[in-house]
């Protein structure tokens, strides 16, 4: 077998979700979500029902979440949200072997980018990371473009490179992702260790499921 770093690139543009897919944060931001509805005043939504929004767009995913709590109340549970996003962020941390697989993409000069539903600020902070700085050559969020599933974050960081859909490939944790990629026109890989259950993967067509970082960077050694 050839050596896979001497293959030709399938794939130059790489789109990363944020949470679930390289961030260990969905447990925290599920029980911010909770907790953020019953400050509200609106029943506590189950685990299922607050792990599902992960990776919409925050109004979004919190209306979905809390489908008791009136619309007048909807900034409100923004900001507690918020606080209790803040007061946890420091206890999410980078998946084990995310460092050294972006690195080893960078090398073989794939573009890395961003495609999250977190805003612009709060990914920002997060690329405040030591670790991560100049990683990435690109991002979009949802609140500079479209929540998941749209395709806009994907369409505008393809114009931005000027990559063609079918050498772009998506990687996240959600049916949100999956079908956002779908909808792009581009390729995806699910992981299965984040927001959702890999068996609503399947019908929107992923190359491969990853069940951990190490198997998503095999594949992505072999295969993209």
């Amino acid at each position: 077998m050839s050596n896979p770093s001497l293959r030709p690139r399938q794939f130059d543009l790489i789109a990363f979700d944020w949470d679930g897919t390289l961030f260990d944060s969905t447990a925290i931001i599920t029980r911010c979500i909770q907790r953020a509805v019953v400050d509200v005043g609106g029943q506590e939504p189950s685990q299922e029902a607050a792990s599902y929004v992960i990776g919409m767009a925050l109004m979004q995913a919190l209306a979905h979440a809390a489908p008791d709590v009136p619309v007048e109340k909807y900034p409100e549970l923004g900001q507690r949200y918020r606080h209790h996003y803040v007061a946890h962020q420091n206890d999410i941390v980078l998946f084990d072997g995310v460092l050294p697989m972006l690195a080893e993409l960078k090398l073989r000069h794939h573009w890395l980018t961003v495609a999250t539903g977190k805003s612009r600020k709060g990914l920002n902070e997060a690329f405040h990371d030591v670790d991560l700085k100049g990683m990435f050559d690109g991002s979009r969020t949802a609140d500079e473009t479209a929540g998941k599933p749209s395709p806009l974050m994907l369409h505008e960081l393809m114009r931005e490179f000027g990559v063609e859909a079918e050498r772009t490939l998506m990687i996240g944790d959600t049916t949100h992702d999956l079908q956002m990629a779908l909808n792009a026109g581009c390729a995806s890989v699910g992981v299965s260790y984040g927001a959702h259950e890999p068996s609503a993967f399947h019908d929107l067509k992923p190359k491969f499921i990853a069940h951990s970082v190490p198997e998503l960077r095999q594949w992505l050694l072999e295969n993209a």
